[in-house]
């Protein structure tokens, strides 16, 4: 299983939200770039980067910021935020992120979302972000009407090779993770799922790690591991000790 450390850009800064909220911000280091390097010094095998910008607006406000960290670290890069067509999706490749995740457009333009994973097999994601079971898109300010049993079939008939599940009610709360809600995606896909919203702790990572075994590749986290909540090299560790 992987720990996704999130860097999360807004206004050129490493920041978080809570609950997915604009105004609800927290900046962590104005360097995102030194800050992807310190992850993967302390063990990251992954990094999970999201332009809070282009989710909000629609289009890439950090792309150079980006692509100077695909060009830092050795990781493989993982994105999400505002990549609604394909000349950006393009684009970021390009820079060298290994994987997109694509959320709004997923859900509005089916077309092109199989277009973009028939260019890129294996690349393309769908981040299905939910609040009480409804999914929402455009930076989770509007309902999409979309619940997780209506679009998770779908997609993955599309092309998406892996699913991020986020459980909005949680995200920057450190609450732990909706076990329920996760059960019920890794039930409904044949995909690998990794779940966003509510690690705190190396508990909370025990608790999910069984379901490893029902094709839950990984979590991301956050604020916690900002905030020290969860030690991120005691969490890779023990995740290593378990062979």
């Amino acid at each position: 299983m992987i720990i996704f450390p999130a860097v999360d850009i807004k206004d050129g800064q490493c920041v978080r939200l809570k609950q997915g909220l604009e105004h609800e911000v927290t900046v962590f280091s104005n360097d995102p770039v030194q800050m992807a390097s310190h992850w993967e010094e302390l063990g990251a095998k992954w990094l999970h980067l999201v332009d809070l910008d282009g989710a909000f607006s629609g289009r890439p406000k950090n792309f150079r910021l980006i692509e100077k960290i695909c060009q830092t670290v050795n990781i493989p890069v993982q994105l999400g935020g505002g990549i609604r067509d394909l000349d950006i999706a393009k684009a970021y490749i390009d820079a060298g992120v290994t994987r997109i995740i694509i959320g709004t457009m997923a859900l509005e333009d089916k077309e092109l979302f199989a277009k973009l994973c028939a260019l890129y097999p294996g690349q393309v994601g769908v981040s299905l972000d939910a609040e009480n079971g409804k999914l929402k898109s455009k930076g989770w300010v509007e309902d999409t009407g979309v619940t997780i049993e209506q679009a998770i079939p779908e997609l993955i008939r599309l092309g998406s090779a892996f699913i991020i599940f986020t459980d909005i009610t949680r995200d920057g709360m450190q609450v732990g993770v909706n076990q329920t809600s996760l059960q019920e995606v890794l039930n409904l896909s044949s995909v690998p799922v990794i779940v966003a919203g509510g690690i705190a702790t190396l508990e909370d990572i025990k608790k999910v790690y069984p379901l490893k075994e029902r094709g839950l590749e990984g979590v991301i986290t956050g604020r916690a591991i900002y905030s020290g909540s969860l030690d991120f090299k005691e969490a890779i560790e023990w995740l290593e000790s378990q062979g």
